[in-house]
């Protein structure tokens, strides 16, 4: 049984967005907690941050699309 269930588990964070892994990243802490915070925030909040985890997922998917430019000083305006 534990097999199967480790091959559903690594099914399942193939397919991910990486939404948890970027934001694990950029806090220096594992993804799994990252999982685990946001599986208990949507249980306290009634599903909302779903709503959140798909649009952080969206601009992660097509990042290439948006072009953020980082301006030096006040003169690059």
């Amino acid at each position: 049984m534990s097999k199967l269930v480790q091959h559903i588990q690594d099914f399942f964070e193939r397919q991910a967005f990486g939404v948890c892994a970027w934001w694990g990243d950029k806090l220096k802490i594992n993804s799994s907690r990252v999982r685990v915070y946001f599986i208990y925030v949507s249980f306290v909040t009634l599903g909302s941050p779903i709503l959140l985890y798909l649009i952080m997922a969206f601009l992660l998917e097509h990042k290439e699309y948006f072009k953020f430019r980082s301006r030096n000083t006040i003169w690059d305006l």
